[in-house]
C-alpha cells in the first residue's frame, strides 16, 4: 500500500472523508503522523527482510574511519564481510578497539573487526575498521535499515501493512477520547495480534536464520 492508501484506510476506519493527498486538511496530517508512527513501531519489532539492504565500505591506504552513507542511526547488523578476503568482520568493543589502536603499534593489513564510532553531520553513522587498511578493500555490511519516513502519496510501505493500519487506527482513537465503537485498548491489542501474527509468519520463511548448527 502507498501512503495515501494508508491515510485513507484510517479515515474510513474513524468515518471521516477520504482525501486525495495525506496533506489535504490537518486531520489527514494528523492521520499521516500516525501512519508513520506506526510503521516505526512495525519496524522496531523485528527483522523484516523486507528491510534488509547491503551497504559497501571501501576502504583506502592508512585510513581506519569511514561513514556509512545512507545508513542512519537505527538499522541492525547482520554480518559483516570484506568480501576481497571472503572473511567475515568481528565487532569489537570500544575498549578493545581503543588497546589496539593507543596502547600498541596500530597493524595495518586486512581488516578483520569494527566498531561503531559516531555519527557525521548528515547523522549517518561511522565506523573505525581494524587492522589499518593498507590498500582497498570493499567491505559489505548487512544489515536491516527502516525505511525513511512516508511522505508523499505514492511512497509504497515496504513492511506489512495491516499491523501498520491498525497501530495507526489506535493511535487516532486514542487521540479522539473515543469512537463510538473499539476503544483505544481494544484497537491497541488488536494491533499486536496483527503483528505478532505476521512476525510468526515471516519467521516461518526464514525459520532456518534462527537455528544453530554445531560446526
Amino acid at each position: 500500500m502507498n501512503y495515501l492508501d494508508l491515510v485513507n484506510d484510517v479515515l474510513i476506519r474513524l468515518r471521516e472523508d477520504e482525501v486525495t493527498a495525506p496533506t489535504d486538511t490537518p486531520y489527514s496530517k494528523l492521520i499521516g503522523k500516525f501512519v508513520n508512527d506506526a510503521k516505526r513501531t512495525v519496524e522496531d519489532a523485528y527483522q523484516w527482510n523486507a528491510l534488509s539492504e547491503t551497504l559497501t565500505v571501501t576502504t583506502a591506504n592508512d585510513l581506519f574511519n569511514y561513514v556509512m552513507t545512507g545508513s542512519g542511526q537505527r538499522f541492525r547488523v547482520i554480518d559483516v564481510i570484506n568480501s576481497e578476503d571472503n572473511v567475515f568482520l568481528e565487532y569489537k568493543p570500544f575498549s578493545q578497539m581503543n588497546n589496539l589502536f593507543l596502547n600498541q603499534t596500530p597493524q595495518k593489513g586486512s581488516p578483520a573487526y569494527y566498531n561503531f564510532n559516531g555519527v557525521d553531520t548528515n547523522g549517518d553513522t561511522q565506523v573505525d575498521i581494524y587492522p589499518i587498511p593498507d590498500g582497498i578493500y570493499n567491505v559489505f555490511f548487512n544489515i536491516y535499515k527502516p525505511q525513511v519516513s512516508l511522505s508523499a502519496g505514492a511512497d509504497r510501505l515496504v513492511v506489512p501493512a495491516e499491523p501498520v493500519l491498525k497501530y495507526a487506527y489506535a493511535m487516532a482513537v486514542a487521540e479522539r477520547g473515543e469512537d463510538g465503537g473499539l476503544a483505544a485498548q481494544e484497537a491497541t491489542a488488536l494491533a499486536d495480534l496483527s503483528l505478532a501474527d505476521h512476525i510468526a509468519i515471516e519467521n516461518g520463511r526464514y525459520s532456518d536464520e534462527y537455528v544453530w548448527h554445531q560446526v
